[in-house]
């Protein structure tokens, strides 16, 4: 039900976004924007699936660079999640997944070149973070009376194999299978650095025109991204797992000499090597503040909060899609693949298809990350609205909505809203390599320029942003009594 807090609450993040929009760039700048948005769903539905020999190889390294950084991510993520209650377990596990995975594979870049490994380590270290947070709540909340049960004498290992595990068990599986679905969205945009996954395609068919090949490109991904459930069988994940590296290409060698210097050079602040002492490092960081992290990190934050709010308001417009108190099994159905697909689209892919037919702004973001996360929630709140029984006299309509069902799943709504307010911090911040000026431009740019120092800073600015919006949004939620993680 709507309380004091939380309708304060609400109204706050409203007015703060209203100000955010003040200060945004939210302009089409495309001389022909609708054509060309026109143009785009018209090669949707005439798509080209024979445009290009490599689709399906880039469609099958995808697969593999999604199994492979998904798997190490799990493996590592579960250990950590054993000694996560250790604070500096808890500080790395939050700073490396606060890097998103664009950023670590432009890191990664430097040194690897388009080696395989570049992409598999892009996916699993911010994916150890995740997972070893995760694992590590799933435990905490498990059943402890079976582990009581077991003889006198039990060992801690076993009696942690035998009643702990099982009884968590079904939810690591279930969240590990949604954090595949992730890795493939991942493993796609990674082409948009060069790694040969399908983001790679998608954008030479966009500079091109080609929007039939790009359609193609897009419903194939859908189609991957929805028929999950029938070809990833718990029989068949060994096989996939151990199979998968065999798909992941093959790169130049490395050269570990490539590697040394980047963490003992490239990566030193150039007046450190230089050897102008402390002032030079000083005024060295104060222009990058000045100049960079600052119009980044306001531009990040804007753009977040605007992103935010927008991403509340499409989800409550959408959970109706798939209620059943809404319409009949047709609309219903109707709802679903439109929030599938809505869902199933990586952040950085649509903002990367309206900047192309919209021009630079922030309007493209704004719009992605709102119906990419908008979806998620509206989901996840659609489906609690059908667990709830409403009296056979109940209110149909416009009041059915604003009376019966908002009202009662509000709290479950702000609850996964500033869940994903840190999620949608990170998006905001690597859209930036597309042209916004939010930090990731910036940390783009450094490396664009060979300026490796001034890009590890700013990555580390990055990582402490959304560090503390993961955790305000923490606090935010204790204090309005939400659930800290939420479980539907």
């Amino acid at each position: 039900m709507f309380s004091y807090p939380t309708v304060r609450t609400s109204l706050a993040f409203l007015a703060i976004a209203v100000v955010g929009l003040a200060f945004a760039d939210i302009a089409i700048t495309a001389a022909n924007p609708w054509r060309d948005l026109g143009n785009f769903f018209l090669g949707v539905i005439t798509p080209n699936f024979f445009s290009s020999e490599g689709l399906l190889t880039a469609l099958l390294r995808t697969v593999a660079f999604a199994f492979v950084g998904v798997a190490l991510g799990s493996f590592f993520g579960f250990f950590l999640a054993l000694v996560y209650r250790a604070w500096p377990v808890r500080i790395f596990c939050a700073f490396i997944r606060a890097i998103h995975e664009l950023f670590w594979a432009l890191i990664f870049l430097q040194f690897f070149g388009f080696h395989p490994l570049t992409g598999v380590l892009a996916i699993a270290i911010p994916y150890s973070g995740i997972f070893a947070k995760v694992y590590s709540e799933i435990l905490d909340e498990a059943d402890p009376e079976p582990g009581r049960l077991l003889p006198p004498g039990t060992g801690r290992i076993a009696a942690f194999l035998y009643a702990r595990i099982p009884d968590c068990w079904a939810q690591m599986r279930t969240y590990t299978a949604y954090r595949l679905e992730c890795g493939l969205r991942s493993s796609a945009i990674l082409g948009f650095v060069g790694l040969p996954t399908l983001g790679f395609y998608l954008e030479a068919s966009f500079s091109q025109g080609l929007y039939s090949d790009a359609g193609a490109m897009l419903i194939l991904f859908y189609v991957l991204i929805a028929t999950i459930p029938l070809w990833v069988r718990p029989k068949l994940l060994p096989v996939y797992v151990l199979g998968a590296p065999f798909f992941l290409g093959e790169g130049l060698p490395i050269v570990w000499g490539n590697v040394e210097r980047f963490f003992t050079e490239d990566i030193i602040p150039s007046p450190l090597k230089d050897g102008e002492g402390l002032s030079g490092l000083m005024s060295w960081a104060g222009d990058l503040m000045v100049e960079q992290a600052l119009p980044g990190i306001w531009n990040t934050v804007v753009l977040t909060q605007v992103a935010l709010v927008a991403t509340g308001i499409l989800a409550l417009l959408m959970f109706p899609l798939i209620s059943k108190h809404f319409g009949g099994p047709v609309r219903r159905t109707s709802g679903h693949v439109f929030l599938v697909v809505a869902r199933s689209t990586p952040e950085y892919i649509l903002a990367y298809i309206l900047l192309q037919l919209w021009g630079p702004s922030m309007l493209p973001a704004v719009i992605a990350l709102a119906l990419h996360n908008g979806a998620i929630i509206g989901h996840l709140i659609g489906r609690q609205t059908n667990g709830i029984r409403l009296r056979p006299d109940a209110v149909t309509g416009f009041g059915r909505y604003s009376w019966e069902l908002v009202p009662r799943i509000y709290r479950s709504f702000l609850a996964f809203l500033f869940y994903r307010w840190e999620i949608i911090m990170r998006e905001t911040a690597i859209l930036g390599i597309l042209g916004i000026y939010t930090l990731g431009f910036y940390v783009d740019s450094a490396i664009q320029n060979i300026q490796f120092d001034k890009a590890m800073v700013l990555i580390l600015i990055t990582a402490g942003l959304n560090i503390g919006i993961d955790a305000l949004g923490r606090y935010i939620r204790s204090k309005l009594a939400l659930q800290t993680m939420p479980t539907c």
